[in-house]
């Protein structure tokens, strides 16, 4: 014996002395887990045991007139008319092979996103508007509908467009009221055009007005951090999302180094009750809403009904099967992507072609992390229903969640407390599989 202390063990991810911002649990799993499906899956075959009555429809439109800093989502900035045009062309190809594989599908709600429709100049964004009333035929218009928009590409036309054909929530990417912190999140942008393009929303009578505003940034006060979010509720914005900084792999940021500075808690915590303070009631991590003014109509639920995705970068999950075309972060990682979908042969659009089909335990996983992460929870008795056996015996380490303090019981619902939602960003990734984990450490990231 040489009288050496053993180490000590590793600190746990949730203990309350570890970083809260682990990662966002954006889906489960993340495409950098697909592969090639080899043979491809025929449309048909993937959504023959799916019902099909109240699917979500979420249109892609990748292209931005900036690459802000932080994204790492499938776009591509300032790609010109080269692509736009064969784009939307191809897009209609592969509606028109969805309507064939799914003739009897409805919808129950909508989303566009991308990327930024509002890129999309009047008239394109008029054309991509009848192709989604072709896919959607008598629904069109009659669907709770949300799109994404950046305040430089908003215009009031666009906003009357967007609300005369049916979307009833605008999201814009503010990100900061303060100009010198968009620019150092790689994002220029003018203070007087967020508020120019807030007004084009409340003009055209939008029901629902989100913004995004980000913590974390470089240089970020507490002051100024709180101005923005005083700026966001000065708008009476039916939602403000709060959204950690990331700084990941190949985004403009990661390529530069930069980091988030070390208040991003704080500025969560001083967030919260300030929205709380001005009557919002917290749903997420990240969203906030006024009560009694969310969405309306029939609610999309993930973890039951299947999500269909149109345009290159889109998710589809029809059950067990979740695919889109491959994942790229990089400029030149995207454009050839784009490229190769934009010159597809038509027939080609009829099968799945690149994804994942999740396991047994995937879908366990999947359902238990879209409740916990949840203001309402998880649903013991749905959980029941769907798999025939009892969420804490099929994932025992959920109970470590209710010894920390994470989460607690309230009838069958076991639900987040605000020191579990504050580290839904540490819970979501600590809940991944280790096959899930390896596949995604290994997918290819361009």
């Amino acid at each position: 014996m040489n009288g050496s202390r053993p180490n000590p063990p590793p600190p746990h991810p949730l203990d309350a002395g570890q970083s809260p911002f682990v990662g966002y649990a954006y889906s489960y799993p993340h495409k950098s887990a697909y592969r090639t499906l080899d043979p491809p899956i025929p449309l048909a075959e993937a959504w023959a045991d799916e019902r099909r009555d109240g699917l979500f429809l979420y249109a892609h439109l990748p292209f931005c007139e900036v690459r802000c800093g932080f994204c790492n989502l499938f776009t591509l900035a300032n790609s010109g008319s080269d692509l736009v045009a064969p784009y939307l062309e191809a897009l209609r190809s592969e509606a028109n092979a969805l309507r064939d594989a799914l003739p009897e599908a409805r919808y129950a709600r909508l989303a566009l996103g991308g990327g930024t429709p509002t890129y999309l100049d009047e008239g394109e964004l008029g054309e991509l508007l009848a192709l989604l009333g072709d896919v959607l035929g008598s629904d069109a218009g009659r669907l709770p509908a949300a799109c994404e928009a950046s305040p430089a590409t908003l215009t009031a036309e666009k906003a009357r467009m967007l609300r005369a054909w049916g979307v009833d929530r605008l999201s814009l990417g503010v990100q900061s009221f303060d100009a010198a912190e968009a620019k150092r999140l790689g994002r220029p942008q003018r203070t007087a055009e967020v508020h120019r393009a807030i007004g084009f929303v409340r003009d055209a009578g939008f029901p629902i007005l989100n913004l995004d505003l980000i913590y974390g940034t470089p240089g970020q006060s507490l002051d100024s951090w709180l101005s923005s979010v005083n700026e966001a509720i000065d708008t009476d914005a039916e939602e403000i999302y709060l959204y950690p900084l990331y700084v990941r792999e190949l985004t403009g940021l990661g390529k530069t180094r930069v980091e988030p500075n070390d208040g991003r808690l704080a500025a969560y915590r001083a967030g919260r009750e300030r929205l709380f303070e001005a009557g919002y009631e917290q749903h997420s991590l990240r969203m906030f809403a006024q009560p009694n003014k969310g969405e309306a109509g029939p609610a999309y639920d993930c973890q039951s009904d299947g999500m269909v995705g149109l345009g290159c970068g889109a998710r589809s999950y029809a059950g067990p099967l979740h695919y889109s075309t491959e994942y790229a972060v990089g400029r030149a990682g995207v454009r050839a992507i784009l490229t190769d979908y934009v010159n597809r042969d038509p027939a080609d659009f009829g099968a799945a072609r690149h994804g994942h089909r999740l396991s047994a335990e995937d879908r366990r996983r999947r359902f238990v992390l879209q409740g916990v992460l949840q203001r309402d929870g998880l649903d013991a008795a749905a959980y029941r229903a769907r798999f025939g056996s009892a969420p804490l015996d099929d994932l025992p380490q959920l109970t470590e969640l209710i010894d920390r303090g994470l989460a607690g019981w309230e009838g069958d619902q076991l639900k987040p407390t605000a020191a579990g939602l504050e580290r839904s960003d540490a819970v979501g990734p600590w809940l991944y599989s280790e096959r899930i984990n390896r596949l995604m450490a290994e997918g290819p990231v361009r």
